[in-house]
């Protein structure tokens, strides 16, 4: 029996220009979408709170982060006014990880959690025409080759929406965009890896694809056993590569053999980013420690701001002043203050900023374009960190040195 299915994205807190941007596109939607239209059935997708012009015999709400369920709920409670007898559905992150608390603040929905239908719709192209007239609105295909993580981190709650590690041996014949987006929560875990990278090579070498991205990044873990897969990720196409440092200092060593790989393998270090997890169990001092060997290595830094998996809020404001666990979570057993996140936010992207630039250090002049080219490049090339500061305090320009631990 053919039926009419409304899909919803809530009217998450994601900017305009951000809606179609790869790190939001609610992929599972789209997916979901595709399956329905081959079974004959009527679909369409909202973004936000508003009528859908038919009468939907179910409403498929997708979730994201925990801290954003108030807009699930709202979406939920808005779709049940609009059409009554139509049966409400949640699904997604929030939805998997706090099945209970999405039942209790939605009582009338039934709460889905992992895939779809057990991995019905997992094989089905995402249908980028439900985000507008144009079949292909966006300029990049997401694609999956793996589902799950073969890791068990605390801090991570992928192994408990998707279990069993279930992986691709290859992708080819699912590529229909020469822009590619892997959603993989670990892609270099995959045993078919080297073929799947391969097939892109190919791909790429016959000019079918551009380039490629995983969002995720890759296990520096499997890059240090495996340090040709660098190599082969650059064949691949892949741009922005990300590893990630979670633990402490100490574990600079491991860090810097995954770096080298990628380097080896044709990156530049300032193209490579470090993924890492501040606002937890590691003090702001040794987070600085973190910072300032990336600065020697000249990579950038991805900051990852920690929530619990069961946060069911978040109002950090970068501008505020003085905010506490009442807006934010603040990880208090780490020695983390309101005061501190900010700091480090702040310094990571003045940092990310000298290294992305060649800069030797960060000026909100010089970022502010208030400062003539001729001054930048005499400061650029002077010798000397004195001199720098020298010539510095006598022209009055602010700067910002990225080889120190900062407090302001």
């Amino acid at each position: 029996m053919k039926t009419s299915v409304l899909l919803v994205e809530p009217d998450f807190p994601i900017p305009p220009k951000s809606k179609n941007h790869k790190n939001f596109l609610p992929i599972g939607l789209l997916k979901i979408g595709g399956y329905h239209k081959l079974k004959g059935d009527k679909v369409k997708l909202v973004r936000g709170l508003k009528r859908c012009g038919f009468t939907p015999d179910r409403v498929l709400i997708t979730s994201l982060f925990t801290y954003w369920c108030k807009y699930v709920h709202e979406a939920a409670k808005f779709y049940h006014k609009a059409y009554p007898s139509a049966r409400i559905e949640i699904g997604g992150v929030y939805a998997s990880l706090m099945r209970k608390h999405c039942k209790k603040h939605s009582p009338f929905a039934r709460v889905e959690r992992g895939l779809y239908r057990r991995g019905a719709a997992e094989k089905i192209i995402p249908d980028y025409s439900l985000l507008s007239s144009n079949p292909h609105p966006v300029d990049y295909q997401i694609l999956h080759t793996s589902r799950g993580c073969v890791r068990r981190c605390e801090f991570c709650g992928t192994w408990q929406i998707e279990p069993v590690f279930e992986a691709k041996k290859t992708i080819k014949d699912e590529i229909i965009c020469r822009n590619l987006v892997f959603y993989d929560n670990n892609f270099l875990a995959n045993p078919h890896i080297e073929n799947i990278l391969h097939e892109l090579t190919e791909l790429r070498t016959k000019k079918e694809t551009s380039w490629c991205e995983s969002q995720s990044g890759f296990d520096g873990r499997i890059l240090t056993n495996k340090p040709h897969l660098g190599g082969l990720i650059k064949k691949a196409g892949f741009r922005y590569p990300r590893i990630a440092w979670d633990w402490g200092y100490s574990k600079y060593p491991e860090i810097k053999k995954q770096i080298d790989a990628l380097v080896e393998g044709g990156y530049n270090p300032k193209d490579i980013f470090v993924f890492m997890l501040y606002n937890w169990e590691i003090s702001f001092e040794e987070m600085e420690q973190k910072r300032i060997q990336c600065w020697k290595w000249k990579v950038q830094i991805a900051d990852c701001r920690y929530r619990p998996l069961h946060q069911t809020f978040d109002n950090y404001n970068p501008r505020k002043v003085g905010q506490t666990n009442s807006d934010y979570y603040i990880h208090q057993n780490g020695g983390w203050t309101d005061v501190l996140v900010k700091q480090f936010r702040k310094n990571i992207r003045r940092q990310n900023i000298c290294i992305r630039h060649g800069f030797p250090f960060y000026s909100r002049d010089f970022e502010t374009k208030k400062l003539d080219m001729k001054v930048t490049k005499k400061t650029k090339y002077l010798k000397t960190k004195r001199e720098k500061v020298q010539f510095l305090r006598k022209k009055e320009i602010n700067f910002w040195f990225a080889d120190k631990t900062t407090y302001s």
